[in-house]
């Protein structure tokens, strides 16, 4: 039985993974289904409107990621894994490998969901994928979720503990990007370059090219990269901090 298949087994033989897949698919297509409800003549349904809520799922799919390392933490369950198996980073990488996968299968569900139910709902609105933009706008999701799961098991390999690492992403995320913008002088420019800011840039795009209004869906974000190099540069940090936490996890205790 090769890794892969063993942390597939262990992943879904807890609750957490079950709860929170639910709970990401219903808040992301709640969202949709929500803007559709809203929309009118003023605010017509767009695509990007129909993936309002991907941030609310991004969030719920981070802490399943996390929680994923760090109940094996709890349960001393992960001593036993890496005495199977000796590389503690082989051990890893198939745990965040696994994990990722869910994540991005995941996101797709969740951002077609929202966009199935916005046709369902508002049939006349036009949702059709037509342009490059549309298409990253639902199908990016699923990208964006798997790279924040491996910075999630990361963040979960440094800390061990699941409390406290599902607080540090959750204030990460919700707050200190955003916090960061209002230092003087410097903070908008430091805002730019933040690896979730980049993310959002890959999902909304150029203004200037989505030709969209602000209310129309996810906030517009003001990165320093277009899309697709805001997507690599999100990897990127997501590479760094698991290679951090492989070289932590290779000195300590499990």
């Amino acid at each position: 039985m090769t890794l892969l298949a063993v942390e597939r087994m262990k992943l879904f033989s807890t609750r957490s993974p079950w709860w929170c897949s639910l709970i990401a698919l219903a808040l992301t297509v709640g969202f949709g289904a929500l803007m559709a409800g809203t929309a009118n003549t003023e605010t017509p349904l767009t695509v990007a409107a129909t993936q309002f809520g991907y941030t609310f799922g991004l969030v719920v799919i981070m802490v399943m990621a996390a929680l994923a390392i760090t109940t094996e933490y709890r349960f001393g369950t992960i001593r036993a894994t890496f005495l199977a198996v000796p590389n503690r980073g082989k051990a890893l990488l198939a745990k965040t490998a696994v994990v990722a996968i869910l994540a991005g299968v995941l996101g797709e569900l969740a951002a077609f969901g929202s966009w199935g139910i916005g046709k369902l709902i508002k049939p006349a609105s036009d949702l059709a994928l037509n342009t490059p933009y549309e298409w990253r706008a639902v199908a990016g999701v699923g990208l964006v979720y798997a790279v924040a799961a491996v910075i999630a098991v990361a963040v979960g390999v440094l800390v061990r503990h699941s409390a406290g690492a599902i607080a540090l992403l959750l204030v990460y995320v919700q707050l200190v990007e955003n916090l960061v913008s209002l230092i003087p002088r410097i903070g908008n420019d430091i805002h730019r370059w933040m690896p979730f800011t980049m993310s959002a840039k890959f999902i909304t795009g150029d203004p200037d090219v989505t030709l969209r209004n602000i209310n129309e869906g996810p906030p517009l974000a003001d990165a320093g990269l277009s899309p697709w190099p805001a997507l690599l540069y999100f990897a990127g940090f997501a590479v760094v901090m698991m290679v951090i936490a492989l070289a932590v996890a290779n000195r300590r205790d499990a």
